[in-house]
């Protein structure tokens, strides 16, 4: 809806990601997804050796046999390295509010998956994780227009007909409403599975941010918590 939509992103540091253990991590992560029912599996896989400007070393795509993260480890075992990333992309199932209708229905969303060597692009798992993702729009965990949170209300005029009809939608506190609840089952979905990665892997720390949030991981708790 916004004319430029902005990302959120997930990224994972782990205590320690030696060489020997890259498959191990990347593997224990990929089992972690809550992957999307109607669209299950891993449906493109890439893997880097060097940094992002050198031609790949491998690409498949799955899309007609999409796998599972053991399969995608045993393509990727004598490839990756610890000056390698592999890529993958996948599906998950958020929440989508049609103001339009009054409905929401749970639509597969695109998530893309890093999983990065300590060598590899002159260790930008510093600043990226070890592991990392691509969540998607982060309108499906913020809402549009800071309608959501401890004091709703559009922050700025609509930039299109078809937002200034959605604001016009949300004025209906059943519209409202719904809409919350919906954006907080996609966050629900998002913490859960933060906790999975933390009981599954030896993480150091993990940081849930976004290009249009200064604190995304705040307005998050701030939209589930408001009443």
């Amino acid at each position: 809806m916004p004319c430029m939509a902005n990302n959120a992103y997930l990224s994972v540091w782990c205590k320690d990601f030696p060489e020997e253990r890259i498959l191990e991590r990347c593997a224990a992560f990929l089992s972690t997804i809550p992957l999307s029912t109607t669209r299950p599996g891993f449906t493109y896989l890439t893997i880097r050796a060097i940094d992002i400007s050198e031609t790949p070393i491998l690409e498949q795509d799955l899309r007609s046999v999409p796998l599972g993260p053991l399969e995608i480890m045993e393509i990727a075992q004598d490839h990756v390295h610890n000056d390698c990333s592999l890529e993958l992309t996948c599906y998950w199932d958020l929440a989508e509010f049609d103001a339009s209708n009054g409905k929401s229905k749970l639509e597969p969303q695109q998530l893309e998956i890093f999983c990065r060597g300590e060598e590899y692009d002159y260790g930008f798992w510093k600043e990226s994780g070890h592991l990392s993702v691509n969540l998607g729009f982060e309108h499906f965990f913020t809402g549009h227009g800071g309608l959501l949170g401890v004091r709703p209300g559009p922050d700025a005029p609509p930039e299109s007909r078809e937002e200034a009809r959605f604001y016009e939608a949300m004025v209906w506190p059943d519209n409202l409403e719904k809409y919350q609840e919906k954006t907080r089952e996609n966050i629900r979905k998002v913490f859960d599975w933060v906790g999975r990665i933390e009981r599954a892997l030896p993480v150091d720390r993990v940081r849930l941010w976004s290009e249009g949030e200064e604190d995304f991981e705040a307005r998050l708790q701030e939209i589930v918590g408001a009443r």
